[in-house]
């Protein structure tokens, strides 16, 4: 298969995840209270936003694979070093396992910290600098606005606690 079949079908299977979500998964499963006073605040804003975006992306995917080159004829292979490929996703299994174990014990915010930093660090990022930053950086944003301004309870560890 050809990168440009990929990406079609990709685009298409994103455009049908999102019409799935958005017309019937969300409206069906997702329940909201009528008086929220924040948008933002309600339940169903985040799931319909993501599902938009999803649309969205699937329809970028298509758009972009329509002026490709003709694809090349000969299959070329992704993995160069199969015991390096699979040395990788043990490492990300036992990042995902640390991961649910330090959640009780660090706190989401630090745990998601450490868990972007080393999956960034695990795949060789193109961008190390970026990464580190954006996995120290995103979690605080994220806590600051759910915490302070949604009034959301982010769990806490047991031996450091933000303000």
């Amino acid at each position: 298969m050809h990168n440009r079949t990929i990406q079609v079908q990709l685009g298409i299977g994103a455009i049908l995840a999102s019409a799935f979500l958005l017309l019937i998964a969300i409206p069906n499963w997702v329940s909201s209270p009528s008086n929220v006073p924040n948008i933002i605040l309600s339940p169903l804003f985040w799931p319909n936003t993501l599902a938009g975006l999803t649309g969205i992306v699937g329809l970028g995917l298509i758009l972009t694979s329509i002026p490709a080159p003709k694809p090349v004829t000969e299959e070329a292979s992704d993995v160069d070093d199969r015991a390096a490929a699979y040395f990788r996703l043990l490492a990300m299994a036992i990042i995902m396992a640390l991961t649910m174990f330090a959640l009780p014990r660090l706190g989401m915010v630090w745990t998601s910290m450490l868990a972007f930093a080393s999956v960034a660090l695990l795949i060789k990022t193109s961008h190390p600098k970026a990464a580190l930053i954006s996995a120290v950086v995103m979690p605080l944003v994220l806590y600051l606005f759910f915490a302070h301004v949604a009034g959301v309870a982010i769990p806490q560890g047991l031996f450091v606690r933000l303000p």
